[in-house]
């Protein structure tokens, strides 16, 4: 078991990689509270989303793009100069994924962002998804960058697929039996960091 946790551990902190004969790429998962940048073309980056929000960043003339994926808007003060729990959030999620984009030859005025996610997978008074949306459509207007297209809000959860050597995104919706398990993974999720903070890494859903 411990065998299992290490490489479980290991696959978190390089996105988890695996070969998709379908698309003939080489896949990389972005877990919860991580991003991925690649120029490569053979590459292809996947994550699966309830009321998660992620971003994908890309620069046309550079060819290099990049996803991220968060759980809330803004880091509350409880959490302030938590580096490893920050990237749970939006503010500090976007702020990584474009600095390393930037890093790699990109320039902020060329980027262009696609959305996915924000979805209501739980029934509750506070909307985690809606105010993950909104979070991200602000931020995307506030840094004066590009919006080129988004799919964001509804009932389902949702597998999104990201080339980030051209910028291509696919979005598919997930069976009924797989939003269930999201919202229990969710709520399972957001109870246990009320009690404490997460430690080590964490894919929030797993795959249909």
């Amino acid at each position: 078991m411990a065998g299992f946790a290490g490489r479980r551990a290991a696959e978190a902190r390089h996105g988890g990689s695996y070969y998709n004969p379908q698309f003939q790429a080489h896949t990389l998962k972005v877990f919860l509270g991580h991003h991925l940048v690649s120029d490569r073309a053979d590459v292809m980056m996947v994550t699966t989303l309830g009321s998660c929000v992620a971003a994908c960043v890309y620069d046309p003339a550079a060819a290099v793009g990049g996803m991220n994926h968060f759980l809330l808007p803004e880091v509350p003060e409880s959490e302030h100069g938590d580096a490893g729990a920050a990237a749970r959030y939006g503010s500090v999620a976007m702020e990584r994924l474009i600095n390393e984009l930037l890093s790699k030859g990109a320039k902020r005025d060329r980027l262009e962002v696609k959305l996915f996610g924000g979805a209501r997978v739980i029934e509750s008074s506070f909307d985690v998804g809606q105010q993950n949306a909104r979070f991200a459509l602000d931020y995307v207007r506030r840094e004066g960058l590009k919006l080129v297209g988004q799919d964001l809000g509804g009932a389902s959860a949702r597998r999104v697929h990201y080339f980030p050597h051209s910028g291509k995104a696919m979005r598919k919706m997930l069976r009924p039996e797989a939003l269930s398990e999201t919202a229990n993974q969710e709520l399972h999720f957001r109870s246990t960091l009320r009690q404490k903070p997460i430690e080590g890494d964490v894919e929030l859903f797993g795959e249909d």
